[in-house]
Order: C-alpha cells, then sequence, then structure tokens
C-alpha cells in the first residue's frame, strides 16, 4: 500500500488537472457560443443564393451548368476532409475519419481512384499515414475561419472537376446537431444532387434581366453556392469541435473529482491503518514493562 505522502502527492496532481481541464471547459463553452452565432450566421446566405441560382435556372431551361450535369461513370473522385487542428474534443475526429475510411474502401473496390483536400491538422496527419493522395491543405484555420482561407486549397479540386479529370466530389464534416450530438456526414458536393436546383411550386413566375448574360449569372451563383457550401461545413465543424470539447472536459472534471474521493478515502484508510498500529506498539511496549 502507498504512503500517506504518496497519496497526497496523488490528489494534489489530480487536483492540479482538473483546475485545466474545468478551465478548458469554460474556455470550449464561451468559444461553443461564438461558433454557433457563426455557423447560424452562414446558413441564411447559401439558401438564399441556392434559392436564387434554382429560379434562373427555371427560367433558362436551355441552359444547363456543368456542376448540375451527372457524369456516367465515376472512375476518379474527390474528397474534402474536414476535421479539427486540436484535440481533446472525444471522438469527433474519430468518427469522421472512420467514415472517410470506410467511403475510400468503398470506392477503391469500384476500383476508382481517389485525391483528396484536407481542411485541418488532425485529418492532413491521418491522410499522410494512410498514404492518401492529398493534393492541398489548409490547417491552423483558427476559431474563426474566412472563406479566403479556404477557396486556395479547394480550387486545386474544383479544376480537376472543371476540366473532368473528376467526376465528382464529396465533403467530409461533423453536422453540429446539437451541444449533445454531433453527426460525422458526407455530403456529395458536385455534381450537385438533382433537388438542390428544385424550385417549389408557385403561383408566378420570374422574369429577369441579366447583365452581362444568364450564363455568366448562372456560373457566378453556382460557384458561390459551392463556397457557401464548403465554408458552411467547416463553420458546422468548428461549431461540433467547441461542444464536444467543453462535453469532453466535463466529463474529465468530474472523473478528476471521483478520483480524488477515491484518493482520500485511500489515504484516511491508511492514516487510520498507521495510527491503530502505533498505538497498539505502545499498549504492547507498556505491557512488557
Amino acid at each position: 500500500m502507498a504512503s500517506g505522502k504518496e497519496i497526497r502527492s496523488q490528489i494534489s496532481s489530480v487536483e492540479n488537472t482538473r483546475k485545466i481541464t474545468k478551465a478548458m471547459e469554460m474556455v470550449a463553452a464561451s468559444k461553443m457560443r461564438k461558433a454557433q452565432d457563426r455557423m447560424r450566421a452562414s446558413r441564411p446566405y447559401s439558401e438564399i443564393v441556392r434559392n436564387i441560382a434554382a429560379h434562373l435556372a427555371e427560367a433558362n431551361p436551355d441552359y444547363v451548368h456543368p456542376f448540375t450535369i451527372e457524369r456516367e461513370s465515376s472512375k476518379r473522385i474527390g474528397l474534402v476532409v474536414v476535421t479539427t487542428d486540436k484535440g481533446l474534443c472525444g471522438g469527433l475526429n474519430t468518427n469522421v475519419l472512420r467514415i472517410v475510411t470506410n467511403k475510400m474502401k468503398e470506392e477503391e473496390a469500384k476500383g476508382n481512384s481517389i485525391i483528396t483536400v484536407a481542411i485541418g491538422t488532425k485529418g492532413l496527419g491521418f491522410l499522410n499515414r494512410i498514404g492518401a493522395k492529398v493534393v492541398s491543405s489548409v490547417v491552423q484555420l483558427g476559431d474563426a475561419p474566412r472563406l479566403e482561407q479556404l477557396i486556395g486549397p479547394f480550387k486545386a479540386l474544383l479544376d480537376e472537376y472543371n476540366a473532368e479529370n473528376l467526376d465528382a466530389i464529396y465533403l467530409c464534416y461533423n453536422k453540429f446537431i446539437n451541444t449533445m450530438r454531433q453527426e460525422p456526414v458526407i455530403d456529395q458536393l458536385l455534381p450537385l444532387p438533382k433537388d438542390t436546383l428544385k424550385v417549389e411550386t408557385k403561383s408566378h413566375s420570374w422574369e429577369y434581366i441579366y447583365e452581362p448574360d444568364a450564363a455568366s449569372v448562372i456560373d457566378t451563383l453556382l460557384q458561390r453556392y459551392i463556397e457557401a457550401l464548403l465554408y458552411q461545413s467547416v463553420a458546422e465543424n468548428i461549431g461540433s469541435e467547441q461542444s464536444a470539447r467543453m462535453v469532453a472536459m466535463k466529463a474529465a472534471s468530474d472523473n478528476a473529482g471521483n478520483v480524488i474521493s477515491d484518493l482520500r478515502l485511500i489515504y484516511n484508510k491508511t492514516r487510520q491503518a498507521a495510527i491503530t498500529t502505533e498505538l497498539s506498539e505502545i499498549v504492547a511496549g507498556a505491557a512488557a514493562v
């Protein structure tokens, strides 16, 4: 059995750890609220752009944008893998990287080749370890990433798609459901799913005046829509990260409290046993005299 001094040292060590995890929990809670505000603020933009593009596409059925054309065969695909830069957020990264691995195995079983773009240090490290082909990456985005930080790395995939060297692009990230739940998802980014530009039935229609022309306007809008989806996925992932970290640090603090209680109980038992032994020795010595 450990001595009283050793147990006190263990208690002190766990208490210091609990202070750190408690502080990290409070910081994550503060960042989580800000991340959720940014995430919710970015959602209306992508929806409005989608609606406008859908209305324009309906008004110009003769023009079909390449982003909406389903290609006959998928021999080469691109994956955008969104993860965190830091750890200590539970199984958040593990969950999304698991579905990425399954997707890669599934595509490779079909004979398809895969190229990837890594957003986040954890995803970049994982893709390098498994030998995936990483064409571009961006790390250390911080808590408030900007769209211009993401466009450059993503352009490597987009250029390949526009050159018809890629048949599909998928977006892998953690979707924020609520504070306690984050869901890893893989969304098809390109070609856009058929229902993406679907317009709800209305009692009226739209007529547009274009400058310079309808094709240019639709091209620009769909480009902005794709960029908005990319930014939204990163915002969702950051919101998920801070929520998962807050929950993980709270669990760590609670576990540290339980360990401290157990150690104090052991310490008290050890101290009581030592006192009992000492009294027995005193009594035995007195009897001998």
